[in-house]
């Protein structure tokens, strides 16, 4: 999908850590400003690709928040990976051809965990660009996505297959939950503004 006329790249990298009590606004102004700079009237639809498998406790940030948000009754987004129905290695390439055969351009935003620095552990990031999913633990995958957001969930560097087993489902489950607050109070102003304007 050819993204470059859907955003203007100002590169800027928004860094959230989830304990910040301001989490929640902060990813919420961080989405505003990427897609006021994406979201225009030839975008036919923004799409959340959340990437990772649930047989991880540190690859299931992803599934986590595609399953979260889809209880949330929102109709703003459209949610590809869930905890039922993960997308993954094995089948990125097939949901990035029914995401390309169902829309003619839309704004994706891919969602994945990352391995980072100890002291980046707890970071949510937002981001212009496409995302490198696998990077992390040497795999080659097609980029993806827009934007892109990030959890990082543990330390990498070493035995990253290993150190995804190991992660703590608590630290998972609390990025998954604040970003998806997060993404619900974006859809709440999207669909604001939509009653307003018409």
């Amino acid at each position: 999908m050819n993204i470059a006329n859907k955003i203007i790249k100002d590169n800027k990298k928004h860094r959230i850590h989830v304990q910040d009590p301001l989490a929640i606004e902060k990813i919420h102004q961080a989405l505003q400003e990427k897609l006021a700079t994406g979201y225009g009237k030839d975008i036919d639809g923004v799409v959340l690709l959340c990437i990772g498998t649930d047989r991880s406790t540190g690859d299931c940030f992803g599934p986590l928040v595609g399953s979260q948000l889809s209880l949330e009754g929102q109709d703003f987004f459209t949610i590809y990976g869930t905890l039922e129905q993960p997308v993954h290695a094995a089948n990125l390439q097939d949901y990035i051809e029914i995401i390309r055969q169902a829309y003619r351009n839309p704004l994706i935003i891919a969602i994945d965990a990352c391995l980072g620095s100890t002291e980046n552990v707890g970071y949510i990031n937002i981001c212009d660009g496409p995302l490198r999913p696998g990077a992390g633990v040497n795999k080659s995958l097609p980029p993806v996505g827009d934007i892109y957001i990030t959890g990082i969930v543990n330390i990498g560097g070493f035995m990253e297959y290993l150190v995804l087993q190991n992660t703590r489902l608590n630290l998972v489950m609390k990025m998954s939950q604040v970003l998806v607050q997060g993404l619900c109070k974006t859809a709440a102003e999207h669909e604001k503004q939509r009653v307003h304007s018409c």
